[in-house]
């Protein structure tokens, strides 16, 4: 997979990871409640791992800077979507 989040977008959803962890903790982690923060951790944690976001490559988003047409061939830029 083509990395199509920038250092600020990886580093929000880690520090929004964190916090769904937290949150299930505090509701318990056996709750429905927790469980759905868990999950949610669990996506953010592995996109901002993996610098690659599904929603956004499907929606034609990057935001790494650089744009999407010298790296995959689409007419995006930045947070624009692709025409």
């Amino acid at each position: 997979m083509q990395k199509n989040m920038g250092k600020t977008d990886r580093g929000l959803r880690a520090f929004v990871a964190a916090g769904a962890v937290a949150g299930g903790g505090v509701l318990g982690f056996s709750t429905a409640w927790g469980i759905v923060l868990l999950v949610a951790a669990a996506v953010m944690a592995v996109t901002a791992a993996s610098g690659s976001c599904p929603i956004y490559r499907l929606l034609g988003i990057k935001t790494t800077g650089t744009p999407a047409s010298e790296t995959e061939g689409h007419r995006a830029w930045h947070l624009h979507r692709a025409a």
